[in-house]
């Protein structure tokens, strides 16, 4: 369920809307129309999502720290490795 951020519309507000306030809610209810309490109008503002990282690091450093061997093409047919503990090179020649 997303965090959804509400501010007072107008000069009506209580010291939980002064400044806005978060409400947690399905992305099926309705939007707040008055603060839960004070009963000022109130909207719905849109706030930046809070977005997690894509995944693990592929930086060398962090590959071979959880047991990755990395390559890196060199020329065709062959790749040089970059991190971890496999053979230097490999090579389909």
């Amino acid at each position: 369920m997303p965090i959804y951020e509400y501010r007072p519309r107008g000069k009506q507000h209580c010291a939980y809307c002064r400044k806005g306030f978060e409400l947690l809610q399905k992305i099926s209810d309705d939007s707040l129309l008055q603060c839960p309490q004070c009963d000022a109008p109130v909207q719905r503002v849109i706030s930046a999502p809070n977005l997690g990282r894509p995944g693990p690091s592929l930086e060398p450093s962090n590959l071979e720290k959880h047991g990755f061997t990395q390559y890196r093409k060199s020329r065709k047919g062959e790749y040089h490795k970059t991190a971890g503990t496999g053979p230097d090179v490999i090579s389909d020649e």
